[in-house]
C-alpha cells in the first residue's frame, strides 16, 4: 500500500511542477491561482512521501518519489509545453524510469 502511495506522491510532484510552469505564463489572479495549486500540490505530496517513508526505506522511497517527479515533469514539458524531445532527453527519462523500476525491484518492502 505504502507504495501506491508514494506513487501518489510522485504525480502530486509532478502537479506542483506543472503549476509553477502555467505560473510563470499568467499574471493577476490567474497567477495566483496557479501557484495556491502549486501549494496544494506540494503539502500533499510531502504528507504522503512522509507517510510512505513510514514503511519504506527513506533512500530509496526518496529516489523513487524524485525519479517519478523528474520523469512526469519532463513528459508534462514535451507535452504541455512543448520542450524539445531529443534523443538524448528521450534516452536518459528511459534510463531514469528504468532506473525507479530497478530500484522497486530491488527493495525489501
Amino acid at each position: 500500500m505504502n507504495w501506491i502511495i508514494l506513487i501518489i506522491a510522485g504525480l502530486f510532484e509532478v502537479a506542483f511542477a506543472f503549476c509553477l510552469g502555467k505560473a510563470k505564463g499568467e499574471t493577476g489572479n490567474e497567477m495566483y491561482g496557479w501557484y495556491a495549486g502549486f501549494l496544494v500540490a506540494l503539502s500533499i505530496s510531502m504528507v504522503l512521501l512522509i507517510k510512505a517513508t513510514q514503511t519504506l526505506p527513506i533512500g530509496t522511497a526518496y529516489a523513487v518519489w524524485t525519479g517519478i517527479g523528474a520523469a512526469g515533469t519532463v513528459l508534462i514539458g514535451i507535452f504541455v509545453f512543448k520542450e524539445p524531445a531529443t534523443f538524448l532527453r528521450m534516452l536518459f527519462l528511459i534510463t531514469l524510469i528504468g532506473s525507479i523500476i530497478g530500484l522497486k525491484a530491488v527493495s525489501n518492502h
